[in-house]
């Protein structure tokens, strides 16, 4: 009889937490979310889409591409929600709101648009994913959203995660990030 009592309050508890806890988190913005990337390249023309989606530390960000040079690339989010080709300088520099050094290696770093690089293969596809350890999809100075978004930019090389500046070489793809309406 007391361990049923015991139960019953335990189970009451719990539904209360629930009550509270999942509310407050939805008004955060950690619900579960999921943003289209629409990548293009230094023409204007559509190599694929990234899937950017919550990840337990960071955001996962789901790559589907097309039409690149087989090999390592380096991948960042950049602070401008702009992608101007050919060169794409007006998505800014990397986002870095804490002012740290570029790169995941580095003992400054890294900043928060810094992540690891991925792979082309040699049919020049990349189906893979990336995490990017030093953003969100919430709120704040580390938000993908942050301002009116941000970009995502692939580079020409693989980035060596210690240098600072990059040497990641020439932007040849970008993509918008804004929150989805």
């Amino acid at each position: 009889m007391q361990s049923n009592r015991t139960l019953s309050a335990l189970l009451f508890f719990a539904m209360l937490v629930l009550l509270v806890a999942v509310p407050a988190a939805l008004a955060k913005g950690e619900k579960a979310q999921k943003t289209v990337v629409h990548m293009k390249n230094a023409d204007g023309k559509s190599i694929g889409t990234a899937i950017l989606t919550p990840a337990a530390k960071g955001v996962k960000i789901s790559l589907n591409l097309h039409g690149l040079a087989p090999g390592e690339r380096a991948i960042h989010i950049h602070q401008n929600p702009t992608c101007e080709g050919p060169d794409f300088k007006s998505a800014g520099d990397h986002l870095n709101p804490d002012n740290k050094k570029h790169g995941l290696k580095n003992p400054e770093g890294p900043h928060a648009g810094d992540m690891p690089n991925f792979n082309v293969d040699a049919t020049r596809h990349a189906r893979t994913f990336v995490v990017a350890p030093g953003v969100t999809m919430g709120s704040g100075p580390n938000s993908v959203f942050t301002g009116n978004g941000t970009s995502l930019v692939i580079h020409a090389k693989a980035d060596d995660q210690k240098s600072d500046p990059p040497t990641a070489g020439a932007r040849i793809a970008c993509g918008v990030i804004q929150k989805p309406k």
